[in-house]
């Protein structure tokens, strides 16, 4: 288990597969951690940063009616993004990201800050989604996330035949 993006890359080239990104809480951290790494551009296509709640829908079709009942911050959001991600980029793994770095609750859901969705689309499971809960300022928040969605990313890779 690694969130080392050298580790992911690398993994993902001996896997011989391509990976993709729909970022809001992270705002395009993890995007950014993967493209630091040289020879990243033989496996990372892409990354749609979806903070606003209409780009979920427009760009990533997470539906309206479920960002209007739950808001951005739910497991069933993070899915979506990350399947839309997976078909927008044409990628065989992709990761999302939804959550709230603070300091105030999500107006809709009135989620906590602290609290962030993790999902994976492309596994050998289907679409998996991590809820975590951690405590820290905005910062602290988006790393922590940052790096629950590269080990999401690594895991998904060691488990690839």
């Amino acid at each position: 288990m690694s969130d080392n993006p050298s580790d992911i890359i690398a993994l993902a080239i001996e896997k011989g597969v391509t990976l993709g990104c729909a970022e809001s809480l992270t705002g395009g951290l993890v995007a950014s951690a993967l493209v630091d790494i040289p020879g990243a551009s033989a496996v990372f296509k892409g990354s749609l940063v979806a903070y606003d709640l209409m780009v979920k829908h427009d760009l990533l079709g997470v539906s309206a009616a479920l960002l209007a009942e739950k808001g951005a911050v739910n497991s069933d959001v993070a899915s979506a993004m990350a399947e839309g991600a997976q078909a927008a980029l044409g990628v065989d793994f992709a990761v999302s990201t939804t959550g709230v770095a603070g300091p105030d609750p999500d107006p809709v859901s009135g989620a906590k800050p602290g609290l962030f969705f993790v999902a994976l689309a492309g596994g050998e499971l289907g679409t998996m989604v991590r809820e975590v809960q951690v405590e820290g300022d905005r910062a602290e928040i988006r790393s922590a996330a940052r790096r629950a969605a590269l080990l999401a990313l690594y895991d998904a890779l060691a488990m690839r035949e």
